[in-house]
């Protein structure tokens, strides 16, 4: 039997909401290592502009009789992954941190990789593979924050959909272009 959590008294509350004020939304309540939190945040940030990066190049070299099909859906997706920086930037700020934008370790942060890709079928299937890394890193830290935050996760939870969404529509893309043999990115290899 789990026994329920005890509220805190009015008095409790406010006294507590008084003490530390300059720490914005992070209250003593927040169980989280917020070091850590900032840490994994700042990366997934870095991932998701690399993502905006790579569909936006995609976008433009998009050729052939389903580029521009295509074309469209690698904006909408670049577009809807710079919300998902935005996101990310603005919990940062809210959790007393510093989104780091710098863009010369912008990769080395990243969990996916910025693949140019020759043709549209490996444009395709290099942003299914980043969206796929990006699924399991989103699961993974929610996983990772349990119940210490909460409101990070539920922002998390709300990534995580769009990017199983992406990863849906790109796999459904490729179903719709001709087959070729697939070689791995040479750095996937290693």
């Amino acid at each position: 039997m789990q026994s329920k959590a005890l509220l805190s008294s009015v008095e409790t509350l406010r006294q507590q909401a008084r003490e530390h004020i300059e720490q914005g939304a992070v209250t003593a309540g927040y169980s989280a290592d917020r070091s850590e939190v900032l840490r994994l945040l700042n990366e997934a940030l870095a991932t998701e502009i690399v993502c905006v990066l790579r569909y936006r190049r995609h976008h433009f070299m998009a050729r052939g009789i389903h580029g521009k099909s295509v074309a469209d859906e690698f904006l909408l997706h670049s577009n809807e992954e710079q919300a998902h920086a935005d996101l990310l930037a603005g919990r940062i700020v809210q959790l007393g941190g510093e989104p780091d934008f710098a863009p010369d370790s912008l990769s080395r942060r990243s969990h996916a990789e910025y693949v140019a890709g020759a043709s549209l079928l490996e444009m395709i299937r290099e942003n299914l593979v980043a969206e796929r890394i990006a699924i399991d890193s989103y699961r993974e830290l929610i996983q990772y924050l349990g119940d210490e935050d909460p409101t990070t996760s539920l922002l998390l939870k709300g990534i995580l959909a769009v990017e199983e969404e992406h990863a849906d529509e790109l796999a459904d893309l490729l179903e719709t272009l001709p087959v070729k043999p697939w070689t791995p990115h040479a750095s996937t290899l290693e």
